[in-house]
């Protein structure tokens, strides 16, 4: 029997997070992974020394893995193996410039989709059943799994924790607004904050909150939100999709301005209604922690910490079907974009 090969994509480093349970059981199941890191994104001392990194396209395709995993919305088609979309995050309900749901936009370039629960499932087979183009197949997001499995997180004294999560776009980040309410809350000491941002986030802002560190609030930049999840005891957010992961966990998220706030979140639009809110979520009233239950069974019930078995069984099924890349619509202005990236031009 040959050896099953994997090739991870990443250009951001939250992908490491992601993927790393999946490489976990890979190895333990005596496949091989190599790992391409895209763009200038990725930290590149964040790969451990024994982890495989290709440099370029030559040798991914000397190593020539079966599966090509990607937490991202955008894939090279011209790269052996089968496209997998594992996703970057849940459905935030963030829309495009034309008012599109950017999470369930079809780009032509995956022909699985591993997807995270009944939700994102339903929407993903109902554009399945249009395009004829990739398969759709629910196994829960593996990112969670050590989320569900490992608790390593050391709550910091007996004050509740307040973890500040935001997204990097201006338009739609809570961090500017709420800063100087943070500031004054930090100062009380009634709450240890902790906070961390999306890598993206403007620098200006991220020096904004690391001058005002002390015992009571920390800045933390790292590749894996889980275990800041795992200590928090209520997320105060605005659109990122890391919001939903905390829901997961049956946590309360208070959220700033949210696009499309649902009965799961406390949603403002006032930073002077910030402590009140904070206050509300940590008593955990009945029918907030009703509407978070319904929002885990629709989004991701699996809370077994097998997620990356499921994906790696899915992607065992698609390749057993035996015409394993779908024939899709051809993006020539997406893949000439992906060919300049890679400096790739060969054809054949």
């Amino acid at each position: 029997m040959s050896v099953k090969r994997y090739l991870f994509y990443i250009s951001q480093n939250y992908s490491f997070a992601i993927l790393r349970p999946v490489q976990k059981l890979i190895i333990e199941r005596g496949g091989e992974v190599a790992w391409f890191a895209e763009g200038a994104s990725v930290t590149i001392n964040y790969f451990d020394k024994n982890e495989r990194v290709l440099n370029n396209v030559d040798e991914i395709n000397t190593f020539s893995p079966m599966a090509i995993l990607y937490p991202a919305n955008i894939a090279p088609t011209f790269l052996p193996g089968i496209n997998v979309a594992v996703f970057h995050g849940f459905d935030a309900g963030k829309l495009d410039r034309k008012g599109n749901n950017d999470h369930y936009k079809v780009r032509h370039c995956f022909d699985l989709y591993c997807t995270q629960g009944p939700s994102s499932t339903r929407e993903f087979e109902r554009l399945q059943s249009i395009h004829q183009s990739f398969n759709v197949k629910e196994t829960g997001w593996c990112a969670l799994d050590t989320l569900f499995t490992k608790k390593n997180a050391d709550k910091k004294g007996n004050k509740p924790t307040v973890l500040l999560c935001s997204t990097f776009s201006s338009r739609l980040s809570c961090a500017s607004d709420i800063f100087e309410t943070v500031k004054k809350l930090s100062k009380t000491g009634r709450w240890h904050w902790l906070v961390q941002f999306h890598p993206k986030m403007d620098k200006k802002i991220v020096q904004q909150y690391k001058a005002i560190q002390s015992e009571h609030l920390t800045f933390i930049e790292t590749d894996d939100v889980n275990p800041l999840l795992q200590q928090a005891d209520v997320m105060v957010c605005d659109t990122s999709s890391v919001l939903m992961m905390f829901l997961l966990l049956n946590k309360p998220v208070v959220t700033y301005k949210n696009i499309s706030p649902g009965d799961f979140l406390i949603d403002i639009d006032s930073a002077d209604l910030l402590e009140k809110s904070i206050a509300r979520a940590l008593s955990r009233p009945d029918e907030l922690m009703t509407n978070i239950q319904h929002f885990i069974d629709e989004n991701h019930p699996y809370q077994d910490g097998q997620s990356s078995q499921r994906l790696l069984a899915a992607i065992d099924e698609k390749i057993a079907q035996g015409n394993t890349k779908n024939k899709k619509s051809f993006d020539l202005i997406r893949q000439y974009k992906m060919r300049k990236k890679l400096n790739y031009w060969k054809f054949w």
